[in-house]
């Protein structure tokens, strides 16, 4: 079996130390499209070195690594086509502000194997600290086409109820034609992404466009829409990839805020559902929580 859920779960984690500059936290706002308008001065926190901020969904970048997937799949007990790979959805707890400059020690683990009957699911869990302590936990959900079927646990459902009323705000944000090859620069080289034999192979049209740099698309948004772009309230950040991106198409993101402001502070929920305005408002992200602190 080309999944040994046994193996892949007892496998030792992988630690690591990674490395971060303020020139791949500029790369990376520029591959979700920070920096328009270039003088706007809410664009230049995030591409301007003097004032930089890092967005927290920098962390699934950090160290120039992949976001957990094709990590996942070099696990033991994995043996899997990468053609039948999809990324499924990513979980992302942040423990302090991200820093623009960074070492820190990166430690990875399969934290679960899931049986969804035609497809299995991976959990790679990855832990990141510093000489300070914690700085973020990541789950990347792995997806893999036609590996189910042994009988293992089924795993806990990802749907969510969908949110109710009128949204708090709806954006739309256009993505580039050479948005994914832009992206892949901070790291996920999947040529799933740029190379359009490939991408046939897996049974698209064409290239598609990362899940992770909607993903980071979306958080922005909210960043900036709803928090003044205070990229520190962000304490987690949750979302399932309910379908795909053709690069040059437009999100639209829409955002239901909840919760009331404290005397200890601000706390809170953003709910989020992201469509691709072109193909009559496809779902992209689904079950997407934005947690606040």
């Amino acid at each position: 079996m080309p999944i040994d859920e046994a193996s892949a779960l007892a496998a030792e984690p992988r630690t690591g130390e990674i490395t971060w500059t303020r020139k791949d936290v500029q790369l990376y706002h520029l591959g979700i499209g920070a920096g328009i308008p270039a003088t706007d001065p809410d664009e230049l926190r995030y591409t301007l070195e003097s004032r930089l901020h890092v967005l927290p969904s920098f962390a699934t970048v950090a160290g120039a690594g992949s976001p957990g997937v094709i990590g996942g799949l070099s696990m033991p007990g994995v043996d899997v086509d990468l053609a039948r790979v999809l990324h499924g959805g990513q979980s992302l707890t942040i423990h302090r502000p991200l820093p623009a400059n960074g070492r820190a020690t990166a430690t990875s683990r399969i934290a679960a194997v899931y049986d969804k009957g035609k497809a299995a699911v991976l959990v790679m869990r990855t832990d990141v600290a510093d000489a300070d302590g914690p700085l973020w936990t990541n789950d990347a959900q792995i997806f893999v086409r036609g590996e189910g079927g042994w009988g293992g646990d089924r795993g806990p459902s990802a749907r969510l109820d969908p949110p109710t009323g009128e949204p708090t705000k709806v954006v739309e944000r256009p993505t580039r034609e050479d948005q994914a090859l832009l992206y892949r620069l901070s790291g996920d080289w999947n040529p799933l992404h740029a190379d359009p034999e490939f991408a046939e192979l897996a049974g698209f049209e064409r290239p598609i466009l990362h899940g992770l740099c909607t993903y980071g698309m979306t958080l922005k948004a909210v960043v900036d829409t709803l928090l003044g772009g205070d990229v520190t309230r962000v304490r987690s950040y949750a979302t399932r990839f309910a379908g795909v991106v053709y690069p040059g198409e437009t999100l639209r993101i829409r955002m239901w805020r909840q919760g009331e402001q404290g005397a200890q502070g601000a706390q809170g929920v953003v709910r989020v559902t992201v469509g691709a305005v072109e193909r009559g408002d496809a779902p992209v992200l689904a079950d997407t929580i934005v947690e606040l602190s």
